[in-house]
């Protein structure tokens, strides 16, 4: 599994956002369609129903972010070492962003759980969100940069790469 952008790449599977698990909401592209996960959103977009794919409510990487992280983390640590076997705190949801689909039969807004806890750069939101923009121009060319996502995501043997080559890669899939 690897983050590249704004996606979440495992196997030959390709996601907006963190692939879901259970009952968390996430959204999955797949050659048929948009296909909208977990609980309070079911359902296939179908491409060649979908007129726009954007995404919103982002996480931008700063460093104001990157420190919060790290404060929770501190706090966290601090709270489990004092409280081991209290009545436990409530941990927050993570973030989420709004997929946002432009259909034949209306607008849909689905929600995605984030991947990168302290935000995406702003490059890769930019490149991700024009590479989103690219799989509503065609069957073919959603098709071909899809399976190029999918190939990517089984040869990869797992891990998510540097900032440099996830633009990189973004870069090649928009063409």
């Amino acid at each position: 599994m690897a983050m590249v952008g704004l996606f979440w790449i495992a196997e030959g599977d390709v996601y907006v956002g963190a692939k879901p698990s259970g009952l968390a909401p996430g959204v999955r592209l797949t050659p048929e369609g948009v296909v909208a996960l977990g609980d309070r959103q079911s359902g296939v977009h179908l491409w060649e129903d979908v007129r726009a794919l954007t995404v919103t409510d982002v996480p931008v990487k700063s460093l104001v972010r990157q420190a919060g992280v790290i404060k929770d983390l501190a706090v966290g640590t601090v709270v489990n070492l004092v409280l081991p076997m209290g009545p436990g705190r409530v941990d927050e949801a993570p973030a989420t962003m709004t997929v946002n689909v432009a259909a034949s039969d209306g607008d849909h807004e689905l929600t995605a759980y984030v991947a990168a806890a302290v935000g995406y750069e702003q490059a890769e939101i930019d490149l991700s969100r024009a590479l989103l923009s690219r799989l509503t121009e065609g069957a073919a060319t959603m098709s071909t940069t899809l399976a190029a996502m999918a190939k990517w995501g089984r040869e990869r043997g797992g891990g998510t790469p540097r900032g440099a080559e996830r633009e990189k890669l973004l870069r090649s899939w928009v063409g």
